[in-house]
């Protein structure tokens, strides 16, 4: 049984932890964190960036409409549509980034969608500039190949410490994509802003990391260690929080299999496969992740946030103090639905979306 982000709502299960060195189950905190709605009634608010100036810019996952909300004024304005859409199973617009130096000089915004392209579909970053409020010199940097699965497309998009465009995409419902360094799909994808490939990749071409099923959410420790952390959706069995590096197998592949031997039975594919730090059964479906740096939240200063679709929770992860590790996991939130993306604003702040809205997490 697969489970797909494009249901409007999917059956809430309970979760059951199983931590390296901890084995607990996440506690319901006593943290007094809340939620605070920002954006109302939007449409599939997927994925969504800020600008330095506090401006939102999110994308709608089905109608290719790309918007900025303005902080000071509470208004929207529409800045580009991304034509030729698919959004069968999990498609559509499913990143947005903007360019580190996008305040001084360099106002690009990057968009990840699955496209019919030439009557094929395809997953594509788009790159284009921002001028007076208007999309200008719109040009694909990445094409993946034939999209052969209605599910496990991924789509973040990020920028890293290191000045380079990450993306994740998933296996395409191929397993044995995972593995095979041939094609882009399940993979970690590290590029130059203008979508080449960088040095330092340690795979052939754009490939960072290899062994991935399908993520929505991926972070960096900006703030400390600059390591990239990720939420991985398994199948039946085993959801993971992963802390990855450069060359890196997570060790999905077709191998694999749920007969209860976790994580070995999701992890066991290609050399060396890396397993995760944290592990879920029944599965929880993470989302978005992001760092709280100056975020606000009582006593949670350099503590790790994720979102779930299939439980609806946000949940606080401690790290141990060389921050390669995980001491703790406690679930801080209950939204009302699928929790999607999570973001941190200029000021720290952290944010997060649903299916009709952006909030915030804030003290109560």
């Amino acid at each position: 049984m697969k489970r797909s982000l494009v249901a409007s709502a999917l059956a809430v299960v309970a979760s059951a932890l199983t931590l390296v060195q901890l084995a607990a189950v996440p506690a319901q905190a006593t943290s007094g964190i809340g939620e605070q709605a920002v954006i109302t009634g939007r449409a599939w608010p997927a994925a969504f960036t800020f600008a330095p100036n506090g401006r939102i810019y999110y994308a709608e996952r089905y109608s290719g409409r790309i918007k900025i909300w303005s902080p000071s004024s509470g208004t929207t304005a529409f800045f580009y549509r991304v034509t030729n859409l698919r959004t069968r199973g999990e498609g559509g617009v499913l990143g947005i980034a903007l360019d580190p130096n996008y305040a001084s000089g360099s106002p690009f915004v990057y968009v990840y969608a699955t496209r019919l392209v030439g009557g094929v579909e395809k997953g594509q970053i788009l790159k284009m500039k921002y001028v007076n409020g208007t999309a200008t010199d719109v040009t694909t940097i990445f094409t993946s190949p034939e999209v052969t699965g209605t599910d496990h497309v991924g789509g973040r998009l990020l920028f890293g410490p290191d000045g380079m465009l990450y993306l994740i995409i998933g296996d395409s419902q191929r397993s044995g994509n995972a593995q095979d360094t041939g094609t882009s799909f399940g993979k970690m994808l590290r590029m130059t802003s203008s979508g080449h490939t960088p040095s330092g990749n340690q795979y052939p071409g754009r490939e960072w990391a290899i062994g991935i099923r399908n993520s929505y959410g991926f972070t960096f420790d900006f703030a400390h260690t600059g390591l990239m952390w990720e939420t991985e959706n398994g199948p039946e069995c085993n959801d993971e929080l992963n802390q990855i590096d450069g060359g890196n197998n997570q060790g999905w592949g077709p191998n694999e299999n749920c007969d209860g031997t976790s994580p070995d039975d999701t992890n066991n594919s290609g050399t060396d496969p890396v397993f995760p730090l944290l592990w879920y059964t029944p599965t929880i479906a993470p989302t978005g992740a992001v760092f709280c740096d100056g975020c606000g939240l009582t006593g949670a200063d350099g503590d790790l946030f994720f979102g779930t679709y299939n439980t609806a929770n946000i949940h606080e992860v401690t790290l141990t103090s060389d921050r390669t590790g995980v001491t703790g996991d406690s679930i801080v939130l209950t939204h009302s639905e699928g929790v999607l993306s999570m973001e941190r604003g200029p000021d720290g702040t952290i944010y997060f979306s649903d299916s009709n809205a952006i909030y915030k997490l804030v003290n109560t």
